[in-house]
């Protein structure tokens, strides 16, 4: 790109009606001071005198005035402002990546990264191929801590990247959301980075008060593997929700509960055998069989492009308890069975009005 013509004020009939006042209020001093002197960028020769009447701005407005033209590039007829804001941005990112200008939290949550690449591999999947339609998500609020609980199905965990996208993606605030996954994700070698990088944690009573008391939105799927790994025949069924731990997190944190209810994964992979044999040598809680798959080999795990629908309910809230309650069990239970109840009838009602598994 050619170096821009530099033309001292007072020489450009364009620039006299914009000339800037001068600050210590003498035309004089200020004229004094301007002369003699070389914008940055200039290899030979002087700059002609500024007469005193017409002072040359001081370096820190030309400063801002060459900041902002550099930071808003102007589109061009092909609308080239626009690339080239993306190519100074990723260069940027990649800067920043290489030298650690970055910041990671002590669970080792990647904001940055997560926002600008793993969501960019997610939102292909979450718009165009299962098509996810939102809807309650003004029930998670703005600021503070809030347990998102949701149900767990689909032979591979892609509800749980799915119901991250769209509180990521759809919600006014941008939230984020921290999800609790289990032991496995964590022992897998690629997935573990993955996991940590994206804000995910392990589900453990501890990591997910601290991160509540933090303020964040945290995510629980209390069915595991019971209902990850559940038969086809069994599909929007809730397994049970093992002891409510997640209730006595949100009780200790004060934080509300949002039941949350996801159709659309049962589907995607139809269970309709486990090979337990096999699941045992591989140290796996379930060996899936379905039409597909391993039949086809790896075109088998290519999910089906099902259209999905994730419902957010009206929040449970638990700031209004005693800090005792946490340890009542009959309390717990009657929470547990209260969130359940609400995820299930919220199940049979979306099935009912959904006219097509495809769409």
């Amino acid at each position: 790109m050619a170096d821009a013509k530099v033309i001292p004020f007072g020489d450009d009939p364009r620039t006299r009606r914009a000339r800037p006042k001068p600050r210590d209020g003498g035309a004089g001093a200020a004229g004094k001071e301007a002369k003699g002197k070389r914008l940055p960028g200039r290899k030979s020769g002087p700059l002609a005198p500024v007469p005193e009447q017409h002072p040359a701005p001081d370096d820190a407005v030309v400063a801002e005035a060459a900041l902002g033209a550099s930071e808003e590039p102007q589109a061009g007829p092909g609308g080239g402002g626009g690339w080239d804001r993306r190519i100074a941005g990723g260069l940027a990112f990649l800067r920043r990546r290489l030298t650690g200008d970055y910041e990671v939290d002590e669970f080792g949550y990647d904001e940055e990264l997560t926002d600008k690449v793993l969501m960019s591999m997610i939102r292909p999947l979450y718009e165009k191929y299962f098509r996810v339609e939102v809807k309650g998500i003004e029930n998670i609020p703005s600021e503070g801590g809030a347990l998102i609980v949701a149900n767990h199905s689909g032979t591979l965990p892609l509800d749980g990247l799915m119901l991250q996208a769209a509180v990521h993606d759809t919600h006014p605030a941008g939230r984020h959301l921290r999800l609790l996954a289990a032991d496995l994700v964590f022992m897998l070698p690629v997935v573990n980075e993955l996991a940590r990088k994206a804000g995910h944690t392990l589900a453990c009573a501890e990591d997910a008060e601290e991160l509540l008391r933090r303020g964040e939105v945290v995510g629980v799927m209390p069915e595991g593997f019971k209902g990850i790994g559940k038969p086809f025949s069994e599909r929007y069924k809730l397994q049970r929700f093992g002891r409510g731990g997640f209730v006595s997190t949100a009780l200790r944190a004060g934080a509300p509960i949002v039941p949350c209810s996801i159709v659309g994964a049962e589907e995607i992979y139809p269970m309709i055998g486990n090979a337990r044999t096999v699941a045992r040598v591989l140290g796996l809680p379930y060996f899936p069989l379905t039409p597909t798959f391993p039949w086809l080999g790896p075109l088998g795990a290519v999910p089906l492009p099902t259209k999905w629908t994730i419902q957010f309910g009206a929040p449970i809230p638990t700031d209004g308890y005693p800090a005792e309650a946490a340890e009542d069990p009959m309390l717990m239970f009657n929470l547990t069975d209260q969130v359940r109840e609400q995820i299930q009838h919220t199940l049979y009602k979306l099935l009912v009005q959904r006219r097509s598994v495809f769409f």
